[in-house]
């Protein structure tokens, strides 16, 4: 009877490992992480060694568990800074005087793609607004976002289809993944490193 529960907690340690590694949600890996932990703190006090199931439970699995939370929750973050009137604007704007049709924003089609986008990868979109085109560059070139959505110098001469605003991302594993998107075949899509010196490149 006993070797019974123990073979069935053995088991726990190698499935839960296994599906722990294949996992692609961040979210369900720590949760998987847990039940590994659970299961080699159970194993260690059923066999007799109540110190290592203490540090498993307090330092495998606890602490552990809540440093990768907290590095998953602030490292699944894409933070996209706008400019504050565009921030303001996105509220949709009636197309007619005392019609309760809205209109959306030009920026709306924009940050709806990256959104979906990044969703996909079990991350989210973190809009940071600044007060003009210079601060908003300016947050760039200092790290503070990762990419910037600000409208195109010359969006009028490009015509009417033209997006009017361009996508500057300074982090090039994240402008690989938007470039790969069908979703972004219509941005002004660009990657820059020294945005200041004005060196962008799509």
């Amino acid at each position: 009877m006993t070797d019974s529960y123990l073979y069935a907690i053995t088991a726990l340690l190698p499935l839960s490992a296994v599906l722990l590694v294949v996992q692609v949600n961040p979210y369900r890996a720590l949760i998987l992480r847990g039940m590994l932990g659970a299961a080699a703190t159970l194993l260690y006090t059923v066999l007799g060694a109540a110190d290592v199931a203490l540090t498993e439970a307090l330092v495998g699995t606890l602490l552990a568990i809540l440093l990768y939370a907290v590095a998953v929750r602030s490292s699944m973050v894409v933070r996209v800074g706008i400019l504050k009137a565009d921030a303001g604007r996105r509220e949709a704007t009636p197309a007619e005087p005392g019609a309760g049709i809205s209109r959306p924003h030009p920026l709306d089609p924009l940050l709806d793609d990256l959104t979906l986008l990044f969703r996909k990868r079990h991350m989210r979109v973190e809009l940071v607004s600044y007060p003009d085109a210079e601060a908003l560059r300016r947050a760039l070139a200092d790290k503070k976002v990762h990419a910037i959505c600000d409208p195109m110098p010359s969006a009028a001469a490009q015509g009417p289809d033209s997006p009017p605003y361009r996508l500057a991302v300074r982090i090039r594993s994240l402008y690989d993944i938007i470039h790969i998107e069908p979703a972004s075949a219509g941005m002004n899509l660009e990657y820059t490193t020294h945005f200041d010196a004005g060196k962008a490149h799509s």
